[in-house]
């Protein structure tokens, strides 16, 4: 089989073989965790709003050791990942160095957008509270065969309380997300909604997310990430 990740679905690699035995919850997060190292590759897309149009123009750098998000209009911002500590550190680049992201920052919004903090750190793919939920779930008129998993937080200080993890058993990138708060509410959901092949891999083309109101279920905002053709570093 293949490989990938993020933003969890951004590229996928070769990994397992199809006789391999279901893979347990945890199996199936470092799977998802373990595909950060084989990228290489820089790629430049856009965060697009899509209730007003407005657009973010934006350079993803994949490597073994970062995933490094640029934001090039007004005010400039550098977000990088470091993929050398367990669990990922996400910082921000500031005039004279880089700050860590405090915990208590995980869910401002990115440049105005659906995204937040704790989409861009993936605490969720770090924690240690998981399930199978179905070793042969279904996404959407596709059928696109998938494990879905659940992650549960171990504390309550993020955004986040509850995470669904939908992983395409064929490339082992994460389809689909959605994550609930602690009155199980759902807040957010992440989907692949197109991919492209980038020699054996399969890289992420477009992306929707949604936020939602906590209050009556209505969908508050969407944003939709477009990614360019990568380029070797």
């Amino acid at each position: 089989m293949k490989r990938r990740l993020f933003l969890a679905s951004l590229a996928t690699t070769s990994l397992l073989r199809a006789e391999d035995p279901t893979p347990t919850a945890e199996e199936i997060l470092i799977l998802v965790r373990k595909s950060y190292a084989l990228q290489d590759h820089r790629m430049t897309g856009r965060l697009r709003d899509d209730a007003t149009g407005r657009e973010e123009p934006l350079e993803l750098t994949l490597s073994r050791t970062v995933m490094r998000f640029r934001f090039s209009n007004s005010p400039p911002e550098i977000v990088h990942l470091d993929l050398t500590t367990i669990p990922a550190t996400l910082w921000q680049v500031k005039p004279g160095g880089s700050v860590q992201v405090p915990i208590q920052n995980a869910g401002d919004s990115v440049r105005g957008m659906d995204f937040n903090y704790e989409d861009l750190s993936q605490r969720f793919l770090y924690w240690k509270n998981v399930k199978l939920m179905d070793a042969n779930a279904r996404l959407t008129a596709a059928r696109i065969k998938c494990w879905h998993i659940r992650a549960t937080a171990p504390d309550q200080k993020g955004p986040y309380y509850t995470v669904d993890l939908w992983v395409h058993q064929d490339s082992g990138g994460v389809a689909k997300m959605e994550a609930y708060n602690l009155k199980s509410t759902l807040v957010k959901r992440f989907q692949v909604i197109k991919m492209q092949k980038e020699g054996e891999a399969s890289v992420l083309k477009e992306m929707k997310v949604e936020s939602f109101n906590v209050i009556n279920g209505d969908i508050k905002g969407r944003t939709y990430m477009t990614m360019d053709k990568p380029e070797k570093q």
